[in-house]
């Protein structure tokens, strides 16, 4: 369901979806900006990313059946376990649509990213 034509913003790439998948992509990018503040919005790799302090932080992506989170974090035992159903390969979270979003991991995934990216900027 990615969009079949270049779109220059996340606006532009939510109205390509149906209303009811635009609405789950809406509530998606709001959890985002809420868990990350200051958080710049682009389109990358033909879909929606998000950057902090000028480097990528996250990049979701709506689909037929699932919303795709990129890139999944480490974050400790507890977290993978907590995200392990919603593991698709080494790097992708999938929400599916038929579900409710769990919009408080998708907050933590995010806050897990920044602690990441502040990691990278220390060393």
């Amino acid at each position: 369901m990615r969009p079949r034509k270049d779109v220059a913003t996340m606006d532009e790439y939510i109205k390509t979806f149906p209303k009811d998948v635009q609405s789950v992509l809406q509530d998606v990018r709001r959890t985002i900006r809420k868990a990350a503040p200051g958080v710049v919005e682009t389109i990358s790799y033909r879909i929606p990313t998000f950057k902090l302090d000028g480097k990528y932080l996250v990049y979701f992506a709506g689909y037929e059946t699932h919303v795709g989170v990129y890139p999944a974090p480490k974050g400790d035992d507890a977290f993978q376990k907590r995200i392990a159903r919603y593991r698709s390969g080494k790097a992708t979270i999938r929400f599916a649509l038929d579900e409710p979003i769990p919009h408080g991991l998708l907050e933590k995934i995010v806050k897990f990213r920044i602690q990441e990216r502040q990691g990278k900027k220390k060393q």
